[in-house]
């Protein structure tokens, strides 16, 4: 007496992964999309359940795909850097001026959060400094457009600011003489560039 052989079938996962990854994307699109309504720095928006909501799944799915909420957020960074177009590995020296460009012209795309106003002291201090250096940037280059000029002053102002000072000794953990040594170096460049007529390209 034959006995019929019953053959199962082989289970094939392709399309639920491919869902999967499709819900994957969705949620990560989503949240992109809400960091693009506030200031590139302003992540406070970017919580599971904001993303839930904007993604249309429920939080759990969310949960299924990132372990965490930080977990979510690093995604989210990583396509920030993939819509700005730059690849931080491997990077080469020939590559940072161009990654830089790439940079702020993404960041270019997100609104920007206004400051708090300080001081009217430190306000005035700030305007009184703007003028000196714009002045001194003038004498130097009459026959530049005023666009140029201020692009180049607005360059010093940045590099001596007390902002780019604690970053290089926060951030970077420089002590006091080589984080002036740092600005000042960059400061020369810039200012060199300047008496030799080079105009920002």
């Amino acid at each position: 007496m034959s006995e019929s052989v019953r053959v199962r079938r082989r289970y094939d996962g392709t399309l639920r992964r491919q869902q999967a990854a499709g819900t994957r994307e969705r949620i990560v699109a989503a949240g992109s999309e809400l960091l693009h309504r506030s200031s590139i720095r302003d992540w406070r928006a970017l919580t599971v359940r904001a993303v839930a909501e904007r993604a249309g799944v429920n939080e759990r799915t969310v949960y299924r795909h990132f372990v965490n909420e930080r977990a979510l957020r690093d995604a989210v960074m990583q396509r920030l850097e993939e819509e700005a177009g730059i690849e931080l590995s491997g990077m080469r020296l020939e590559d940072v001026v161009d990654v830089a460009a790439r940079i702020f012209k993404h960041v270019s795309s997100y609104p920007i959060e206004p400051r708090p106003p300080l001081d009217p002291t430190l306000t005035e201090a700030g305007r009184r400094q703007r003028k000196a250096l714009l002045d001194a940037v003038a004498a130097r280059t009459a026959r530049w457009p005023e666009a140029d000029r201020v692009v180049a002053a607005a360059m010093f102002d940045v590099l001596w600011s007390v902002a780019s000072y604690e970053r290089l000794v926060v951030d970077w953990q420089l002590d006091r003489k080589q984080a002036i040594r740092g600005i000042t170096w960059v400061i020369g460049l810039v200012e060199a560039a300047v008496r030799k007529g080079r105009r920002p390209s």
